[in-house]
């Protein structure tokens, strides 16, 4: 037995071949499971497009679709939550019955029928995607009639979507 001093002990060395090898599989997992994207046909390239044999003009600016929201009949005043007639001397808040009458118009052609509206953006938006839209609400028009024609217009297709407004006294 050896008191005092202990034996002396020889220096723990770390095995590394277990960790290079699962730094190997690793390495090759990754490789294998990789996907590369294939740039073939897909090179973007900015070149001039005033000249050449086919010029285009860059700036052609292309027209807005206008469409107008007409109000043809107010129609009865509901109460908010229920169909009970709103009374004539109510304030607050209240809703349109389902007798109110609205008029889109696109260019020329009015219609009553926003699926006629929705089917005519489609068609000029297939014609031409880049093309701007304004919605010009006229008077008496309610933020429930805009936000129907604004939701047909972006399901239309249209991204760029300005307002029309009136300055009344």
């Amino acid at each position: 037995m050896v008191m005092g001093n202990a034996a002396p002990q020889d220096p723990i060395k770390a095995d590394m071949t277990p960790m290079i090898d699962v730094v190997f599989l690793l390495l090759i997992f990754f490789m294998l499971t990789i996907k590369f994207k294939t740039l073939e046909g897909k090179l973007t390239a900015y070149l001039p497009k005033d000249v050449g044999v086919n010029p285009t003009p860059t700036d052609a600016k292309l027209e807005k679709v206008d469409i107008v929201i007409k109000v043809l009949k107010e129609g009865t005043r509901l109460m908010p939550l229920r169909d009970d007639p709103f009374p004539p001397d109510g304030t607050g808040p209240f809703r349109h019955g389902p007798d109110r009458v609205l008029q889109y118009q696109v260019g020329s052609m009015p219609t009553n029928s926003i699926v006629e509206l929705s089917n005519r953006l489609k068609q000029l938006n297939q014609a031409q995607p880049d093309r701007a839209a304004t919605i010009d609400p006229k008077t008496k028009t309610t933020y429930a009639d805009l936000v129907l024609v604004l939701n047909t217009a972006v399901l239309a297709g249209f991204t760029d979507i300005t307002f029309k407004g009136s300055f009344e006294d």
